[in-house]
């Protein structure tokens, strides 16, 4: 009986770690789609609240760190800057190791009006790494390249 128990579990411990991961992947696509809402509408404050103090962000050519990103994307909310289309597609989440880090990735759509009325059509790939802090998914790395 004791042999028959030790092939189940072991049998059955990748079913539970593959529900387990679906679990946290959907967390994290959750958490990534509030981000992604957050920048669409303008919340900055929201937006910047999924970033740690210290994430790596690249974008536009180069790193930024998240205070100055954060002063940039502030003055060109404030400025009048809208997106008038913001879709995301082939979103794909990996969950890593034991489910404490997670990677994000997909394309986006958009379509932008900054505040004299100049519209600017983008697509754009981003990935993310995501991060288990306490109760709250964060993202710890950033890239986005446009094409």
């Amino acid at each position: 009986m004791k042999r028959i128990m030790l092939v189940l579990a072991i049998l059955l411990a990748p079913c539970a770690y593959a529900d387990n991961h679906d679990g946290i992947a959907g967390e994290v696509e959750a958490a990534m789609r509030t981000f992604n809402g957050a920048y669409e509408s303008g919340d900055y404050e929201t937006y910047f609240s999924y970033y740690t103090k210290d994430a790596t962000l690249f974008f536009l050519g180069e790193r930024q760190t998240v205070s100055d990103y954060y002063e940039s994307w502030k003055a060109t909310v404030e400025s009048g800057f809208r997106y008038e289309q913001y879709a995301l597609s082939d979103v794909r989440v990996q969950v890593l190791g034991e489910g404490g880090t997670a990677i994000t990735s997909y394309f986006v759509d958009v379509r932008s009006r900054s505040a004299d009325g100049e519209v600017a059509e983008v697509k754009a790939f981003e990935s993310e790494v995501w991060e288990k802090i306490g109760d709250e998914w964060k993202i710890v790395s950033l890239h986005y390249t446009e094409f």
